[in-house]
């Protein structure tokens, strides 16, 4: 009996399945807010397309009820896994005050949700990465058994909180994953002017943490090494550095034209190594997916992406009266 990759991985049929469909869910949910941009309803898209494998290879070798994730903007994949809904996701787009990421305060892109672990991020690119560390440190103190988890780009690994986040995990061998998603641009800086050594995992050992370099289009590629680092950190083996290597399908943002910047052939390829269509092919090769099964797949996410747009574009903005909270102390009486 031939046993299939992801059965030695430890996964069932149906957590295969569900990889899949989030991955899925990731994409249409991002095209949708694409669309909805080009339309003028919704402000700015920043997108996940071509990295939903990474996201969610990483997001289901964690242990979703107790690990923490502090995600980067494009990681739709993962906070999808770590329990954000479709609509969650379109209030955030829209700007409404029952946006669960900051009642429609900040930008879409910038997740966040105590109830699912899920630290909000800020604009200034990488400031995540000391944050992961930190609440890393406490679950040591505490003997918590959790492990936090962090993503970037490449481009964020050249900052200086990538380097003093990853020293210090060194240090105090403290249970964190840094991955990073390396789509190979930098908004429109080139992966060849962004850094002089090979590869972003070979800086791991300057701060005395194992580093891989994986094949970010494979989710069970992704699942595997994130399981292994994972295992480490709550052994007490201490942090891992993992480069998960992906493509970038769309521009930057929607405020960006890639085809500026990127040759005509490079971007003819991308269809061709699109992550879901390669992990929909493996499916098919395994007998877990046939073309009902994929249509009524297809079909329920439409279903709920449909609901989602509607809700959230119907749902109420924030009070203007609101527009001063948490932004300044209240006065007190006498004052």
């Amino acid at each position: 009996m031939v046993t299939t990759r992801h059965a030695e991985l430890g996964l069932s049929d149906q957590d295969v399945l569900d990889m899949y469909e989030t991955m899925l869910m990731a994409r249409r949910l991002d095209e949708r807010m694409w669309l909805l941009n080009r339309a003028g309803k919704i402000p700015f898209v920043v997108s996940c397309q071509g990295q939903e494998a990474a996201q969610v290879g990483a997001a289901f070798a964690l242990n979703r009820q107790k690990d923490y994730v502090l995600p980067y903007y494009r990681d739709l994949g993962v906070v999808l896994a770590f329990g954000m809904t479709p609509r969650d996701i379109m209030l955030s787009g829209f700007g409404k005050a029952e946006d669960p990421n900051s009642a429609g305060r900040q930008m879409p892109g910038h997740f966040g949700q105590k109830k699912n672990r899920i630290v909000t991020g800020s604009s200034p690119v990488t400031t995540q990465v000391p944050h992961a560390a930190g609440i890393a440190l406490a679950a040591k103190m505490e003997s918590n058994d959790l492990v936090t988890f962090v993503t970037f780009g490449e481009g964020s690994s050249n900052q200086g909180d990538f380097h003093e986040g990853a020293n210090f995990a060194g240090v105090h061998k403290l249970p964190v994953i840094f991955m990073c998603e390396n789509n190979q641009y930098a908004i429109s800086v080139p992966i060849e002017k962004q850094i002089a050594c090979e590869r972003v995992s070979d800086r791991a050992v300057g701060y005395g943490m194992p580093g891989f370099t994986i094949d970010g289009k494979d989710p069970l590629a992704v699942f595997q090494v994130v399981k292994e680092a994972a295992d480490r950190a709550r052994n007490g083996d201490g942090p891992t550095l993992i480069e998960a290597m992906t493509h970038r399908i769309t521009s930057h943002s929607s405020d960006d034209d890639q085809r500026r910047y990127r040759p005509e052939e490079e971007l003819a390829k991308l269809q061709e190594e699109d992550p879901i269509l390669l992990f929909k092919q493996y499916l098919y090769e395994n007998n877990l997916l046939t073309s009902e099964m994929e249509s009524e797949i297809e079909k329920s996410i439409m279903k709920q992406v449909n609901d989602a747009t509607e809700y959230a574009e119907h749902a109420a903005y924030p009070d203007p009266e609101t527009l001063f909270q948490f932004v300044y102390a209240p006065e007190k009486q006498g004052e």
